[in-house]
């Protein structure tokens, strides 16, 4: 059952990861007229948000796949999986939430199911 979580979980984060830079030129280009540093800004936030989903869906499995998710290091790294996944999912609910892209509006429930299924993953 743990495994299960961990890998619905894993995908969850992994594929709203990537679906999170799919939008990219999107975003950029509904901008408008800003300066290019602050449009290369926007760019690395949109990107660095996404790999970090990524990473974040990739490092259970990495545990599950080396033969370690009931070690203490497992349950560590997917509690704090969970709190950053709702720390980033509080995040977006007061800033991307507030912005027209419908995509932005389902993130902080997207990253908070992933929250749950690591943080119940670590309990069972």
């Amino acid at each position: 059952m743990k495994e299960t979580l961990l890998h619905i979980g894993s995908a969850v984060s992994i594929l709203w990861g990537i679906a999170h830079v799919i939008p990219l030129i999107n975003a950029i280009k509904g901008t408008g007229d800003i300066p290019v540093n602050y449009r290369r800004v926007l760019l690395m936030g949109i990107i660095s948000g996404g790999l970090t989903l990524i990473f974040l869906g990739v490092l259970p499995l990495l545990i599950v796949y080396l033969g370690f998710p009931v070690s203490i290091n497992g349950l560590i790294v997917y509690r704090a999986e969970g709190a950053m996944l709702l720390a980033m999912a509080a995040v977006t609910l007061f800033t991307g939430t507030r912005t027209p892209a419908v995509w932005y509006k389902f993130s902080p429930i997207v990253e908070a199911i992933a929250a749950v299924l690591f943080i119940q993953a670590s309990i069972i």
